[in-house]
């Protein structure tokens, strides 16, 4: 018998998300016999302990007789029990610095601690995540933003809704003028995106498409990084070569900016590889983006008018090219910015299901199936007061160097 816990979620801001809902919970419980399983109680989940309880869910307040505790975001520190195995986000494999003391308390409790974002398939990609549900916030933020900024429609926030469906009736307040939007990204986040541009009944064009034609309903068009890069050598290659040879790479994404609207950046970004637009590409007079929705949003980055993060509560500031400085978010020659880093927050019962869905199918078996595959040893940093071969990269940074 293997004894799981849900934690409650204890970093501020509060998380309203869990990584079980209370139904994934009794279905866990149904197909796994051997898998005991209670919910630590909480006051700031989006479901509430009665969910729980009302489905037969144990609910205690201690959880050190726990075998396995499942979370969502970094666990305190003096929430943390020693000689467990925690599942959750923890930030430090990036050598976070804000989460050294964490990395080090890990150790130190002789935690095992099986991080969500390593948890991949032989082929190495990931398996588990939020990344889909920060794409549909994330659109249906920039979406959002545009009817804000031009005052032409107010939709509400993604937290009074509570399903894509709600969302799609929500989103036929949106009444866009011919404009044309642009997508960067190929994964998780960018399907999210996709999909809501699918709600809004929005024609996807080529890039070809795109930068050559007019048209007379507003479209959208998705990049790939073969796309807005181009080789400093003129050479054209597959795709691949980008992932292997970023440093040989140039931004080609003016050519979008000067006939791009409303601009939704879901791509991943790699250390080094090409800024997508620079600050001086902003003051150029042929940059015709006012709406930029950042939801990979990395601070003084790749995209350029993300000076910060901002907050589900105050999602927009402005970017003012000329200056480089942060202005109102309506002002009439500033970029209109969206860049919440905590997208999937806003959307905490639908992200939860989808997420969950992936733990009752893909995660929590590997505990009594002997971890076929791997798939938990690869997403181990560190156990039993060590990091594991493929985390011991990050000894120095535990040391403090």
């Amino acid at each position: 018998m293997i004894k799981v816990g849900v934690i409650r979620e204890g970093k501020n801001p509060p998380d309203m998300r869990v990584p079980l809902t209370p139904k994934q919970c009794v279905e866990v419980q149904k197909n796994l016999p051997d898998l005991a399983l209670f919910v630590q109680r909480s006051s700031v989940r989006a479901f509430k302990d009665r969910n729980y309880s009302d489905l037969g869910i144990s609910l205690k307040e201690e959880v050190t007789d726990a075998d396995v505790l499942i979370g969502v975001k970094e666990v305190p520190l003096d929430m943390l029990v020693e000689d467990k195995t925690y599942f959750f986000f923890s930030h430090t494999t990036k050598e976070q610095p804000y989460n050294r003391t964490l990395l080090q308390t890990l150790l130190k409790k002789r935690i095992r601690m099986i991080d969500y974002e390593g948890l991949t398939n032989e082929k190495g990609m990931r398996i588990i995540g939020f990344g889909y549900y920060a794409g549909v916030v994330g659109a249906y933020n920039g979406i959002k933003a545009w009817g804000k900024r031009h005052k032409s429609f107010d939709l509400c926030s993604a937290l009074e809704l509570h399903s894509l469906e709600e969302m799609g009736k929500e989103l036929e307040k949106a009444k866009l003028p011919n404009i044309k939007i642009a997508l960067t990204g190929g994964g998780r986040v960018a399907s999210g995106v996709n999909d809501v541009m699918d709600l809004m009944g929005l024609k996807k064009v080529s890039p070809e498409e795109y930068l050559n034609d007019s048209f007379d309903e507003p479209v959208y068009t998705q990049l790939n990084v073969e796309h807005y890069n181009k080789r400093k050598d003129g050479k054209e290659l597959p795709r691949e070569d980008f992932y292997t040879n970023y440093r040989e790479y140039d931004s080609d994404f003016m050519r979008f900016a000067k006939v791009t609207d409303l601009y939704i950046a879901g791509h991943f970004y790699a250390e080094e590889s090409p800024f997508i637009f620079t600050r001086e590409d902003a003051k150029s007079p042929d940059f015709k983006i006012q709406v930029v929705a950042d939801i990979s949003c990395d601070i003084d980055g790749p995209v350029a008018s993300t000076l910060r993060p901002s907050t589900i509560a105050e999602p927009m500031y402005g970017y003012h090219a000329a200056s480089e400085s942060e202005v109102a978010f309506d002002q009439e020659d500033a970029i209109t910015v969206m860049a919440v880093d905590n997208l999937p927050c806003e959307f905490p019962t639908v992200a939860s299901e989808g997420f969950g869905r992936d733990m009752v199918n893909k995660i929590i078996p590997q505990l009594f199936n002997g971890d076929a595959g791997d798939i938990l040893k690869r997403a181990t940093i560190c156990e039993n007061g060590e990091l594991t071969e493929k985390y011991s990269y990050l000894q120095d940074f535990v040391n403090g160097k």
